[in-house]
């Protein structure tokens, strides 16, 4: 997953913005292509960069509130409009639903909306019937959504089997977890430890008149997203955007090994599942210089591409391999590793705030299925480790079946590993104190889940 806040301008330069008619019409087409089994990132991608800025905040806006907008339609129109004209009217609703959270005026977008239906050849027939639709929710809104307040997947935007997976996994904590995956998430900064501190960085950010508090050690979290080209140094190397929970994982893999001896051999460290490279880049910046030798392994080609412009815009050096992290016999030289960073495909259940998306693209059986894989990486990878060496499982997810199921699983069969002290689940956050990131005064982070494991 990316390390950029969703919502974010991201690269994208500023731009005068279109039309909202077809701005609406960009983002009903990224709906129905997301429906249609496309992610969120490629659907946004497909957008041209001038307007997927503005195309992209609207649809997440979307994606949040998708299981409110689909039970208004359900409500207002008796049988399933074609895919393209229905992305329309739930782009609409979900937009419009909630007038403190509609973006414009509720009578806007549902004037607007009509209008990109009028304006479009594949919805043209399908606009007097949107009207119609529309009209009667503005007439009808409060009952409407009094009446969908009595559907789960309207009341908390997610599926019903993710809704109840969570009531079995976090019984006291199911609710504010659906809550902070609807919030939008913050745009994390980590400081380039090779170039500045955290402090001296804030400093920066204030000359510049952008406001930021610290997170943890090396973190800093903007008072709002920005273009990364408006951070000062960004392009040399300064800082990355990560979220703060992400930035446990390379102190908490590095705590105990460095400073490394005088005169003593650098650290041989492997990051398994390394795109795009952001925690790739932040062992390397915590090692420092000659410290450690680091192996990003990366399975997609594509994928693996992005670990070394990460690399190469932060000055630092690892050896990428393309390879599948549970083949070693394809790529491991027979060297044991010190420490090896397991950051396993999962449901990225834990950043649904960044990637509203995933919700409604995961299946109920997704889970069984990246759990068996997360198994069989730990599995293969456990022998590289030296004795007394260690590695650190992680994943994006609050799944237990991909977290505390899977880690007590291998310790009943793996009787030379040593659970050490570790965060756990890390539940996502929108404010308040949390758990787990220490000096975290605003307590916005992603859902993870951290295991660190030593070898006997």
């Amino acid at each position: 997953m990316s390390e950029l806040p969703s919502d974010s301008p991201g690269n994208a330069a500023p731009s005068l913005q279109p039309p909202l008619w077809r701005q609406l019409q960009l983002t009903a087409g990224a709906l129905a292509s997301i429906r249609a089994g496309t992610s969120g990132s490629v659907a946004f991608e497909a957008v041209e960069p001038a307007l997927r800025p503005g195309v992209q905040a609207l649809g997440f806006q979307v994606l949040r509130w998708l299981g409110r907008a689909e039970a208004l339609r359900r409500h207002l129109a008796k049988r399933t409009p074609p895919p393209l004209p229905d992305a329309l009217l739930c782009t609409a609703l979900g937009l419009a639903w909630d007038a403190e959270r509609a973006p414009y005026e509720p009578f806007t977008l549902v004037d607007q909306a009509v209008e990109a239906a009028k304006r479009n050849p594949a919805t043209r027939a399908q606009a007097s019937f949107i009207n119609a639709c529309l009209r009667r929710f503005l007439r009808e809104r409060d009952e409407l959504v009094a009446i969908t307040d009595q559907e789960p997947v309207a009341q908390w935007n997610h599926p019903r089997w993710w809704i109840e997976k969570l009531k079995r996994d976090h019984p006291r904590d199911w609710q504010r977890i659906l809550n902070a995956d609807n919030a939008q998430a913050p745009m994390t900064l980590r400081v380039n430890a090779q170039q500045s501190t955290a402090a001296a960085y804030l400093s920066e950010l204030e000359a510049a008149g952008l406001a930021a508090t610290r997170i943890g050690t090396s973190g800093l979290q903007l008072g709002r997203a920005r273009p990364v080209q408006q951070l000062p140094g960004f392009a040399d190397g300064a800082c990355s955007v990560q979220d703060a929970a992400a930035q446990m994982a390379a102190p908490l893999l590095l705590e105990g090994l460095l400073p490394a001896k005088p005169g003593a051999a650098p650290l041989r460290l492997l990051d398994a599942c390394a795109a795009p490279g952001g925690k790739t880049a932040h062992l390397l910046e915590l090692a420092g210089p000659g410290a450690a030798e680091v192996i990003a392994l990366e399975v997609d080609p594509v994928r693996s591409r992005r670990i070394d412009e990460t690399l190469a815009r932060l000055g630092l050096q690892a050896k990428v391999v393309v390879a599948d992290a549970a083949r070693p016999a394809d790529w491991w030289d027979g060297t044991p590793f010190d420490a090896i960073l397991l950051d396993a495909p999962c449901t990225a259940s834990g950043i649904v705030r960044r990637h509203p998306d995933v919700r409604w693209l995961r299946r109920e059986s997704d889970t069984a299925q990246l759990a068996a894989q997360q198994a069989a990486l730990l599995a293969a990878l456990w022998p590289l480790v030296r004795p007394g060496g260690r590695l650190l499982y992680c994943t994006c997810s609050v799944f237990r079946e991909e977290g505390s199921q899977q880690i007590d699983a291998f310790l009943a069969h793996n009787t030379d590993a040593r659970l050490q002290p570790s965060p756990g689940h890390l539940l996502p956050q929108s404010g308040g104190n949390v758990r787990g990131v220490p000096d975290n005064p605003s307590g916005d982070h992603d859902g993870f889940f951290y295991a660190l494991l030593e070898k006997r």
